[in-house]
């Protein structure tokens, strides 16, 4: 029996179907090699023939994740307290050594790239969320032990990178693409969201930022923008200008807005 789409189109190559010696389903079976053009032609018919109608996918949720559809949070930052806030001056000077950064990096990219890393440095899957978070932070940060949280480990014979967090060497750094830049970058702001700033989080934020190419991916746009109002949100409730943690805040609030023009966000100086 003809097909449907035999019925309503014509044929463009009439293939001969009989059955006879000499034709494709008299002399070869279906995943068989074809020994002419028309036993070739004839084997096309077979196989799409025998594929099914309706066809369901199996999709795995996991890689859509990245690929919704992206709502932009237009909220802006929060003020800075009195006395907190820096200086216009300042914060030029930061873009300026930003962007410096930015093209060393460019233009060394190549060679830390092609360096050979430690036998120590395992980097994580991409799909593995918390042993990045591993692998940046330190298992002390990422289990929230208070004892080292923001603060230099004791000194020991070799320093464990595993407990205190891999820095972003440009050996490492310099090996990420831009996908893989922005799922880090969105994994720490994720983990950054539920806790306190610390020095090994800040580190590699800069790093990723100045790793970021512009233009912007609109997710891009949205991760840099929610980790500059979270920063506002802990630079708020600091109650002096001697925290350590403010200049680290005020620098990733700065770079969002003053380098990725997220000018609504800037910190606006009295």
């Amino acid at each position: 029996m003809k097909s449907d789409v035999e019925e309503l189109m014509p044929r463009l190559l009439p293939v001969d179907s009989g059955t006879g010696p000499g034709t494709v389903t008299g002399d070869m079976e279906l995943n068989g090699a074809p020994s002419n053009p028309q036993d070739y032609l004839r084997l096309v018919q077979l196989e799409a023939a025998s594929c099914p109608e309706v066809v369901v996918a199996q999709i795995d949720p996991k890689k859509l994740k990245k690929q919704q559809t992206v709502n932009a949070s237009v909220a802006g930052c929060e003020a800075a307290p009195l006395g907190l806030c820096p200086s216009l001056h300042w914060q030029q000077q930061q873009v300026s050594n930003f962007s410096d950064i930015r093209q060393s990096i460019t233009r060394n990219r190549q060679h830390w790239s092609s360096q050979t890393l430690d036998e120590n440095v395992m980097m994580p899957k991409l799909t593995d969320d918390e042993g990045w978070k591993r692998f940046c932070l330190g298992e002390f940060v990422y289990q929230g032990s208070s004892s080292h949280c923001g603060t230099r480990p004791d000194p020991e014979p070799e320093l464990d990178y595993t407990k205190v967090g891999f820095p972003p060497f440009l050996s490492i750094v310099s090996r990420l693409n831009q996908s893989t830049v922005l799922l880090i970058l969105d994994i720490l702001i994720s983990w950054y969201e539920e806790h306190e700033f610390v020095p090994q989080l800040g580190r590699w934020l800069y790093a990723l930022l100045a790793s970021l190419e512009k233009p912007l991916l609109p997710e891009a746009h949205s991760s840099i923008r929610q980790l500059a109002r979270r920063s506002s949100q802990l630079r708020r409730s600091l109650e002096s200008q001697e925290d350590e943690r403010l200049p680290a805040l005020n620098l990733l609030i700065c770079l969002v807005a003053r380098y990725f023009e997220q000018n609504d966000l800037a910190d606006q100086p009295q």
